[in-house]
């Protein structure tokens, strides 16, 4: 599966579009993420535990587009982004976006 944020791929052609597709993941951070990231915040630096919990949901939300791009058909997703947002205070949503399409490689030389 190709995945660019681009609106194509060099050396391919579009052939075939699928559509939108999402992936989408809701995760709460725990206590003691909370508790640590609070005392973090006072100190300043890296928060490393909501980093991580963030590397997370993006990587999870990305498997998913990819899985309902595969299942539409496509080969490849174009466009592609990603919107973060925080949740009650307590969780992160991420959504990862972009359209599904079916992309053939171009002959060398073609354009």
């Amino acid at each position: 599966m190709i995945i660019v944020t681009t609106n194509d791929i060099p050396g391919y052609r579009i052939a075939h579009t699928f559509g939108e597709c999402f992936g989408l993941t809701v995760r709460s951070r725990n206590i003691g993420s909370n508790i640590g990231a609070g005392f973090k915040s006072m100190a300043g630096g890296e928060l490393k535990g909501i980093t991580q919990l963030l590397h997370d949901c993006r990587q999870e939300a990305l498997h998913r587009l990819a899985e309902e791009a595969q299942q539409r058909g496509a080969n490849a997703v174009v466009a592609f982004r990603f919107e973060t947002t925080e949740f009650g205070g307590t969780g992160i949503e991420v959504c990862a976006y972009g359209t599904a399409v079916g992309v053939e490689q171009l002959a060398p030389g073609q354009h």
